[in-house]
């Protein structure tokens, strides 16, 4: 029922002005809720460049791809709705575009200095409840985390960290975590056990959290990351995306998905949270499960239950499986999803980085919801200037 959504709540819960019960029974809602989670990363999008965007002129060739297509749909009779789909496209890629000129301006020039307290680099702590510890002092309403420190907090306590001045992360009841490095090209946090959610606002890559099994690598975004007493963790990604590493193997995890980790073998593949719970078992049994037998049978039953969106975990295990299992995840791929022009089966099948990242760029507006029932040039359009942005934040970070 709508009553039970949270979407009134979302300006307040991005400016912080929940308590932190409600904030975080917000945070739990949107999890699982993909209507409010998608109004949140609206929302959260217009917050952010609002309060960081300078105001700009858009340059003059801004219409050179939009212009041929508008002019073209005005011969057109506009039926079924058409037209204001692809003017909210071309809108929102008008938008991105000029955002994505403002976001390079504002990260180009801006540094991330690294917050010192008594002439050392530190983090800032605010206690929730209870009584957190850092090292085996009790803080009282606020206290300074040190590079080597650990925080930690009982069952009856919850702490927010400042991170340096790119984000904030709250630390959940019984959870431990450690600084490990702060610098204005890399923030590092460990998460030894518990539960963590992220906020972060800067720039991919900046801001990063060990756990026993992975690496999260944060690429602009919101999350929560549990670490269970065994070392194994749980990523839900709430807005944006996050990567999960371990030595050569890579999950990225789009907003909407999570991904579980284990020690030694590291991330496994990530899922959208509205798949089926049969086809999540399986996705369980083929990352985990030791036996051959039982892992190639989970797979046929995944393939069978996988949707359009699920390309998401069926592109990660492309690179994952091998033989004849290969054949067949491609096979089901392209019934789902055809591969663009250039990508070729054979390609495919011996793990061509070009055609795996061509094909992986052609799914993304599938599994980000975006361009259904959008004229494909539009859609390819908006798509071409959201991954302009991502280089354009890429190419700024210090090398």
């Amino acid at each position: 029922m709508f009553f039970r959504h949270v979407t009134k709540d979302i300006s307040a819960y991005c400016h912080g002005e929940l308590s932190s019960e409600a904030s975080k029974q917000f945070a739990e809602h949107i999890i699982s809720c993909v209507k409010c989670r998608t109004r949140f990363e609206e929302v959260k999008l217009g917050i952010r460049l609002a309060e960081q965007l300078p105001k700009l002129s858009a340059p003059d060739h801004l219409w050179t791809e939009l212009q041929p297509l508008l002019a073209k749909q005005t011969q057109t009779p506009r039926s079924s709705g058409l037209w204001t789909w692809q003017l909210k496209v071309a809108a929102a890629a008008v938008l991105l575009f000029v955002s994505s000129w403002g976001v390079w301006l504002v990260y180009s020039n801006r540094s991330y200095p690294v917050l010192t307290v008594n002439g050392k680099p530190a983090w800032f702590v605010r206690r929730l409840d209870g009584t957190p510890t850092i090292g085996s002092e009790r803080i009282g309403n606020n206290g300074e985390l040190a590079v080597g420190e650990w925080l930690e907090t009982d069952g009856n306590s919850r702490a927010q960290i400042s991170v340096s001045s790119i984000g904030n992360v709250e630390i959940d009841q019984n959870t431990r975590v450690r600084l490990l490095q702060t610098q204005p090209t890399e923030h590092r946090l460990e998460l030894a056990r518990g539960k963590m959610s992220a906020r972060i606002w800067a720039p991919p890559r900046l801001f990063f959290v060990n756990t026993p099994s992975a690496v999260a690598a944060d690429l602009g975004c919101a999350y929560t990351l549990e670490v269970d007493d065994h070392g194994s963790s749980l990523l839900h990604v709430t807005s944006g995306w996050v990567a999960l590493e371990l030595k050569d193997r890579e999950s990225v995890v789009p907003a909407g998905a999570a991904c579980e980790t284990r020690p030694v073998l590291g991330p496994g593949t990530p899922y959208f949270e509205d798949a089926s719970a049969a086809f999540r078992e399986a996705l369980k049994k083929v990352d985990f499960d030791p036996d051959v037998t039982v892992r190639s049978a989970a797979l046929a039953s995944m393939l069978d239950q996988a949707r359009p969106k699920d390309t998401l975990t069926l592109w990660h295990l492309l690179a994952r499986v091998d033989g004849e299992d290969r054949a067949r995840v491609y096979d089901r791929m392209a019934a789902l999803s055809p591969p663009p022009l250039g990508v070729t089966r054979e390609g495919v099948l011996r793990l061509d980085k070009q055609m795996m990242e061509t094909w992986k760029q052609a799914l993304e507006p599938t599994w980000m919801g975006v361009g259904k029932g959008v004229p494909k040039p539009i859609a390819d359009a908006y798509w071409r200037m959201k991954n302009g942005l991502s280089r354009r934040l890429k190419d700024m970070m210090p090398k």
